[in-house]
């Protein structure tokens, strides 16, 4: 079992690898049974669902970048977060800006067993 300080360092660990855009390092975090809510992309369930997704949006949004204005422990393998993501999508070559907060669940194994993200 993690510890709370082990759940926040490594969802800060999360967001630095999704900020040096290494999903191949990001994938093997995930529990194969793992879920992703997103206000902002949907929601998907399963390893194998949240892989393309993610691989899409990365793809859609090749310059992406999350700002993060501090971490918490909620509760029950639980942290939270408030970001700003930036970046320009690459359709309409507009730059993006969106505020949100993120709640990543970890497992007793310490691997993510889900993720919340919410428009702030």
């Amino acid at each position: 079992m993690m510890t709370e300080n082990e759940q926040i360092e490594a969802a800060r660990a999360y967001v630095a690898l999704s900020n040096a855009h290494r999903l191949d390092w990001i994938f093997p975090m995930f529990d194969e049974h793992a879920s992703y809510s997103s206000a902002f992309t949907g929601e998907v369930s399963g390893k194998a669902a949240i892989v393309p997704m993610m691989q899409a949006f990365f793809a859609r949004i090749p310059d992406v970048h999350w700002q993060v204005e501090g971490y918490r422990y909620l509760e029950d393998g639980c942290v939270e977060f408030a970001f700003t993501r930036m970046g320009t999508d690459l359709a309409t070559k507009k730059p993006e800006r969106a505020r949100g907060v993120e709640r990543i669940y970890f497992a007793k194994n310490g691997l993510i067993s889900r993720i919340d993200v919410l428009k702030a």
